[in-house]
């Protein structure tokens, strides 16, 4: 399993689109996700911050039901 990298949150936002995750309001320093699966709408706020800690960025790629892996594939 890889470590969990430090990015900027604007990578992090298009890593999460090319899983099909759409952007669905920025208020603030907060950029709003969601994404619609078989048996429920999954919805993500990712801190618009440069860079994203690694154990927030831990914690959305949880709630994303991703891997570390998976995710790294995506960027």
């Amino acid at each position: 399993m890889s470590k969990v990298p430090s990015l900027p949150f604007d990578q992090v936002v298009r890593a999460l689109q090319r899983d099909g995750w759409i952007v669905v309001r920025q208020r603030g320093s907060h950029v709003r996700l969601q994404k619609h699966v078989a048996t429920e709408t999954l919805k993500l706020t990712v801190p618009a911050h440069r860079p994203v800690k690694r154990s927030t960025l831990a914690h959305i790629i949880k709630q994303a039901h991703l891997s570390v892996d998976e995710f790294l594939g995506l960027l």
